[in-house]
């Protein structure tokens, strides 16, 4: 890959249609080559993956296209969330390729991370030919029945001839109506069999048609709860932000004049320093944000779904108030609330007709006083505002080290978290102004997708800087991937908050168990002691995980290996970290072990009883009341 500066793809690329022709002259070749010519054909020019004995055939013809990147990946699961990061990106699917048996189990977990936060990907495995399919044969695996319940469809290809269409239906599923992981599974046979290539000229799926337009019924009752409610909020879902309709949101939002909430899936669909924006709801979202929601009286819910880390204990969520839920997915909307107006449609068709549907109702004459709503939320604001101590001993605040990378980072970075403590430290602290900016696992809560997905982000946006936010526990799980990074020209950069601990599971075992901490410490005290500490296990003083030593892995990887352990040097480490372009950079951060994610509600406890930080409550008063 070159290191000239490419020029950057769209924002948000359009969608493959369903009656989308393409003309394509009609040749011979072999499945193999039809599968290769098939992926050129939707416009794939990346591929994440490891060649095995069932999909070998695909990558020899893969040698000869111009059109086609393959990244030759350290695991499987590696190639699965660089797809994901990639597709989280770039707006176009992600494709993931693997042989049969292992290869294709160990993309199990990416396409059901995929599943859960609709994100494109098709997923293309090779299976043992089809007479030996039911045979125990060597590396078979039925991963078509394995993955039915975690993809939006799934196919068994056993003829040469179908793969043009299969690919072609692949991509069409990925990426329209609510997006999601597709697999192709193809036996070696078909792969190697002789075939004549035709392209379809349109993509059939008589079962298969998304509702995007929503009901104008629908819309206009919508609109006239709205203009009447006076405690609304816009509660904001990742479904915004794939439909691409975060410009259509501003101008809901500013027209109408209501608090907007975005959740994990969706930061960066609303700009995060907006008046109108009042933070993350959730477990541990900001306090205004679950606030809103408990007292509002009109949740206006777009492409979210009500998903238990939002509401806390269901029966006692958002008691007074009466729900607009609109999905492109209709077994959404009432699984979990009950939606007194459902809409069903695309974010971006029922937002631009839902603001229509306003002004029209302005024009009436009616709309809602915010007045006092917006007083109560004001002072939650000021009361409960966002924010963190520094550690006594002197020791780095993993919040601080994150609003600092979040503060030095270029214009236009690009952020992956993994999962735990530091994904919601990044939430909190990192700047989310832009869509496509900030990637993680939010339904699945895998750990080990930050430096794969930073991976494919960087790898479809080679122009931006990305950095992922991992903690060590997480880093331990993929950081193969830098080997993958720094063979392949991907100069990712990876800052490691080091506790020393599974961070996120140690805090629930000190507010829940008692402070005893059942294997959650990711070193031995003697290691520790080893390298400069006097601690033992569980004392204030941290030294982070030091086996294995992060600086020297990273370097043995072919990465740059930096360590910051004081607040006096953070900025410098960060700055060295950003200047180098052409490697991957991993720092070391040895942050306190005792910091704490806050705000918090317990798991299955209500929203109302979030803490603001331990032993402190907050006090909402009786707005939903005056």
């Amino acid at each position: 890959m070159s290191n000239a500066v490419q020029q950057a793809p769209a924002a948000h690329p359009p969608r493959m249609r369903a009656q989308e022709s393409v003309s394509a002259p009609t040749e011979p070749m072999t499945g193999a080559q039809s599968l290769i010519r098939s992926l050129e054909e939707v416009g794939a020019d990346t591929v994440f993956g490891i060649p095995g004995g069932a999909i070998l055939p695909a990558y020899d013809p893969m040698m000869d296209s111009t059109r086609l990147r393959h990244v030759l990946v350290r695991h499987e699961q590696g190639a699965g969330h660089a797809a994901t990061g990639y597709a989280q990106a770039t707006g176009k699917v992600g494709v993931c390729i693997a042989t049969s048996g292992p290869g294709a189990t160990n993309l199990v977990t990416p396409i059901a991370d995929a599943h859960m936060d609709s994100v494109p990907l098709v997923a293309i495995t090779g299976q043992v030919p089809s007479r030996a399919i039911g045979t125990d044969a060597f590396q078979e695996a039925d991963i078509v029945g394995i993955t039915m319940p975690i993809t939006k469809h799934n196919f068994l290809v056993t003829s040469a001839e179908d793969i043009p269409r299969t690919i072609a239906e692949a991509f069409h599923l990925a990426s329209t109506g609510r997006p999601g992981p597709v697999l192709v599974d193809i036996t070696k046979d078909a792969l190697q069999a002789q075939t004549v290539f035709s392209w379809p000229q349109a993509v059939q799926l008589p079962g298969y048609r998304p509702r995007t337009r929503p009901h104008p019924r629908q819309v206009r009752e919508a609109a006239r709860l709205i203009t009447s409610a006076e405690r609304p909020v816009l509660y904001v879902g990742g479904g915004v932000l794939k439909a691409h309709a975060t410009a259509e949101l501003r101008d809901l939002a500013e027209l109408t004049g209501v608090p907007v909430v975005t959740t994990l899936m969706a930061l960066g669909a609303f700009p995060g320093s907006h008046p109108q924006h009042l933070g993350m709801p959730g477990m541990h979202g900001d306090v205004p944000a679950v606030a809103a929601l408990q007292k509002a009286d009109l949740i206006v819910a777009l492409g979210a779904r009500f998903d238990d880390r939002v509401t806390g204990r269901l029966d006692s969520f958002a008691p007074f108030a009466k729900v607009v839920h609109a999905d492109i997915d209709p077994a959404e909307i009432g699984k979990n609330r009950a939606a007194d107006v459902p809409i069903v449609g695309d974010a971006r068709e029922v937002i631009s007709a839902l603001a229509a549907a306003v002004r029209e109702e302005y024009k009436e004459g009616d709309a809602g006083d915010h007045t006092a709503w917006w007083q109560d939320l004001g002072r939650w604001r000021d009361t409960y505002p966002r924010g963190y101590e520094l550690p006594a001993d002197g020791s780095l605040s993993p919040q601080q080290v994150i609003e600092r990378i979040g503060r030095l980072a270029p214009d236009g970075t690009l952020f992956a978290s993994g999962v735990g403590q530091h994904q919601m430290w990044a939430a909190q602290f990192l700047p989310h102004e832009e869509p496509g900016t900030w990637l993680n696992s939010g339904g699945a809560g895998t750990m080990g997708y930050a430096v794969p997905a930073a991976m494919g982000a960087k790898a479809g946006r080679p122009d931006r800087t990305v950095w992922a936010v991992d903690g060590d526990g997480c880093f331990q799980m993929t950081n193969q991937e830098l080997v993958t990074c720094a063979l392949n020209n991907i100069p990712i950069k990876v800052a490691v908050i080091n506790n020393g601990a599974l961070g996120m599971v140690r805090q629930w075992q000190n507010l829940f168990y008692g402070a005893r901490f059942s294997n959650t410490v990711l070193h031995d005290g003697a290691t520790n002691a080893a390298t400069g500490s006097t601690r033992g296990v569980g004392s204030a003083a941290n030294r982070g995980t030091r086996v294995p030593d992060f600086v020297l892995l990273a370097e043995a990887m072919g990465c740059v290996g930096l360590r910051c352990e004081s607040s006096d040097e953070l900025d410098a480490v960060i700055d060295k970290a950003n200047s180098v372009t052409d490697r991957p950079v991993v720092v070391d951060f040895i942050v306190h072990e005792d910091a704490m994610v806050w705000p918090m509600i317990p798991a299955g406890t209500s929203n109302d009883d979030i803490m603001a930080a331990r032993d402190v409550r907050p006090d909402f008063g009786d707005a939903a009341d005056d």
